[in-house]
């Protein structure tokens, strides 16, 4: 079966293909199906009825049990329309899209299909057994009768098959319908409150140990002290160097400092004296 989609829509906006349909195997059993309610009941009608030797009236075959025709025929003939039906209901479907319309076809071939299979056991039960009490078959004919008896036989097993295929594509449909059909976006990694995806499992992180501090207290002494090295070393007789100039004058140095030009220096050099 090579529907796909809801109860099987498939071919929605596209041509209808006679070849691809006739190839289904849900079309070629409910053909055998249609064509072995044929055979039933038009053996019964045609040949299901005989004039005994001390009768004037018309008698069934299965043990004179007109009951048992009855039963045949309305089983073949009820099974031939709704295959006939069905057929066209399976041409059809495809190309609907209303889901509700499909659900219902479904859950209607599934049901018919199920009850017919039995109907047809028990047809098949009693013809059959009937026949085996049937000793006089003067007149009667045998290959119909037999015939009847084999092809009830093989409507059971048609029928069957159309339950298993309408209860497949009624569960394909129930889960196609439950799927969600829209695709979300995984959860961004800042959204602490998005649930985790089914296959993301979250990184293991080592545990973390703050950092112990001393506790701060206004009252009291300093806890830091310089160290010997970051105190100044204090010299008393220290006095900041003497910018001397050009010879020949004098003037105020930098920061206050005076300064005298040393005739030790040449006229155009600067140096420092101690």
């Amino acid at each position: 079966m090579e529907e796909a989609g809801a109860y099987g829509v498939s071919f929605a906006g596209r041509g209808f293909d006679l070849r691809k349909f006739a190839r289904q195997p849900q079309t070629i059993v409910r053909f055998f199906s249609w064509l072995f309610a044929i055979v039933v009941f038009g053996c019964i009608t045609t040949e299901g009825y005989v004039n005994p030797s001390d009768s004037a009236q018309a008698l069934c075959i299965f043990n004179q049990t007109d009951s048992a025709c009855h039963y045949a025929v309305g089983i073949g003939v009820i099974a031939f329309l709704a295959c006939t039906g069905f057929l066209a209901l399976d041409a059809y479907l495809p190309f609907t899209s209303n889901a509700r319309q499909r659900r219902y076809a479904v859950m209607a071939d599934l049901g018919f299909s199920g009850v017919w299979s039995f109907l047809w056991f028990v047809c098949f039960c009693l013809l059959a057994s009937l026949w085996g009490q049937t000793h006089d078959v003067r007149g009667i004919p045998e290959d119909a009768a037999r015939a009847t008896v084999a092809f009830s036989f093989f409507s059971i097993g048609t029928w069957a098959i159309l339950t298993y295929f309408a209860l497949v594509r009624f569960r394909r449909g129930v889960d196609d319908i439950a799927a969600p059909t829209s695709t979300e976006p995984p959860p961004l990694a800042s959204d602490h409150n998005a649930p985790y995806l089914p296959n993301y499992a979250p990184t293991s992180y080592t545990a973390y140990n703050p950092t112990t501090y001393f506790p701060y207290s206004s009252s009291g002494a300093d806890v830091y002290q310089q160290t010997p090295s970051s105190q100044p070393q204090g010299d008393a007789g220290y006095q900041p160097p003497r910018l001397l100039g050009h010879r020949g004058g004098g003037g105020a140095g930098v920061l206050g400092q005076t300064f005298t030009f040393s005739s030790r220096c040449d006229a155009n050099s600067t140096v420092y004296d101690d």
